[in-house]
Order: structure tokens, then sequence, then C-alpha cells
């Protein structure tokens, strides 16, 4: 018998899941609002299929939402062979809604000021995209094309979709003018970095490591006061330049925290011992172990 890999099924309570619904419905929602009422009316564009598909809508005239419907079609089907069929599902469907929201609502323009449509039009599409993102989808499916070329020519992702973003905001300077597309490019990195914040949340992780010669007290701190979990690896220390072979043995603690306990965990461990070594490195992940404080950290 030919056992199925998971990805075969569809995770119907991940589909359905309330929450996951609601963001799939508002997140299209505000990308509709983005495209209609900032975007659109004002030739201002986004990276990947909305790009191309507000472009080639100004260049034909035909309705966006059939080049939105049909570009995003081989990106699901890439996704559902490189993915599974559970975000082929959920991207569908949030790609279905945006098409639904911008062939049957019309909206008037809300502004004509070319700053405050990119910026704004920026984070309202990239707090959908975000939204959508947290559901276990995609509302624009050119994000596929990194992970499914990646390994093939040895590009990052975000190199990969900076360089197919790159033709479409060439494009978008040789059809609308220089200035149109650079403002698209505010457009886009407003978008960006809304679509990283809503995705990464306020409680992005970020793991920090201490070496202090007062390592029992900052392990004390850490977890008895802070209520964080550590991990404690063996080390050495010392290898400076002009005493290279005198060495000590000592502890790395770390602790993973969110963006917001960073400085305060920072100042309680100079409070015990100034001349700490910390340093931090932002993580993508983390699941499992104590992440969070239980009510209890000072």
């Amino acid at each position: 018998m030919i056992r199925k890999h998971k990805s075969d099924f569809v995770n119907w309570g991940n589909v359905l899941n309330p929450k996951n619904l609601l963001q799939i419905f508002i997140g299209s929602a505000m990308a509709v609002f983005a495209m209609k009422g900032f975007m659109i009316p004002n030739q201002f564009m986004d990276g990947g299929v909305t790009g191309i598909s507000i472009l080639l809508h100004e260049i034909s005239h035909i309705n966006i939402s059939i080049f939105i419907f049909v570009f995003n079609l081989p990106f699901i089907y890439l996704g559902y062979k490189r993915i599974g069929k559970t975000f082929a599902v959920q991207t569908s469907l949030a790609v279905i809604l945006l098409t639904m929201g911008l062939l049957f609502i019309d909206l008037q323009p809300v502004t004509t000021d070319k700053l405050l449509i990119a910026i704004f039009g920026g984070i309202l599409i990239g707090t959908g995209v975000g939204l959508v993102i947290r559901s276990g989808g995609v509302i624009d499916g050119a994000e596929v094309i990194a992970v499914f070329t990646r390994r093939r020519i040895g590009f990052s992702n975000s190199e990969i979709i900076m360089i197919f973003n790159t033709f479409i905001f060439a494009g978008a300077a040789f059809h609308f003018g220089i200035e149109t597309a650079m403002y698209s490019l505010i457009t886009y990195y407003a978008a960006t970095r809304a679509t990283d914040y809503v995705v990464d949340g306020i409680e992005q992780y970020t793991a920090i490591n201490i070496i202090s010669s007062q390592q029992d007290k900052i392990k004390d701190l850490l977890v008895n006061e802070m209520g964080k979990g550590i991990t404690v690896y063996k080390g050495e220390r010392g290898y400076l330049p002009g005493s290279f072979d005198i060495k000590t043995d000592c502890e790395i603690i770390v602790t993973i925290v969110t963006r917001l306990e960073i400085s305060q965990i920072e100042e309680a461990v100079a409070g015990i011992d100034p001349k700490a070594f910390v340093y931090s490195q932002s993580i993508n992940e983390a699941t499992g172990g104590i992440l969070k404080a239980k009510g209890h950290a000072k």
C-alpha cells in the first residue's frame, strides 16, 4: 500500500476555522479597499500579481478582476504541488473573494494626494496580505514563485521576489512615467513592511544570548523573576589579541523573548553585571517551551 503524504489531504479543520475564515475575509476586503479606493484610480502599483494586473488593466482596459483571477491560477497550482492542498484551498478562497470584491464593489477614490495614496494604499494592501498569510494562504500567488524556484536557481526568497518585481516596476515606469513608478515603489515598501508586521506581529521572537561572570544570578533572574525559559550552552571565553592563550570556561545563557521584552531584560542583566556580553538574534519562528511569562514577570 502506498502511504500518502499528509499534504495530499485538505485539513478542513484549519480551512473552516472561524478565525482563519475571518482573517481571509478581512484581509481580502482590505485589499479590495486599497486597490479600488487608492491604487487603481490613480494608476499606482504594488508588486506581484497585483502589479501586473493593474498594469495590464490600464493598457487593455479589461476588468482587473479577470487578470487577478487568471494570473493567480498557475501559482495556486504551484502552491498545491509544493506546499499542499490546504494552502491551495485557502489561497483559492482569498483570491475568489478578492476577485469578486474587485468585480462588484464600486468605490470612489479616497484621495488624489500621491504621497497619501502611496503610503495608505500600501499599508492597507500589506495588512490585508498579512492577514491572509496568517490564515495559512496568500492573496497574491507570486509569493509562491520564491518557494518553488529557490533551490533551482540559488537565490533567496527576497531576491527572487525582487527580480520578479523589478520587471513590473520597469513596465510601470515605461507606461505611466518615472514619477508614478517611484511612488509605486513607496507603495510596495509600505505594503511589505505592513505585511511583515502583521505576520510577525508585535511579538516577533528574538534570541538573547548572555555571557557573564554572574551566570547563576542571571539564570535566577530570567527563570524565577521573569518566568522565562532558558537554555545553557557550555563554551569558552578569552582568545583576545595579545592574550590568545588565555581562556576560561563559561556558560552561554540563551532565552527567547518578544521584541517588547528585549530592553527590559538587557537593563536587568546590566544591573547584575555591567560587563556582561549580550547579543540578540532575530528568529523567524519559535514553538514549544516557555515563550511567554506566566503573568509574574516584572
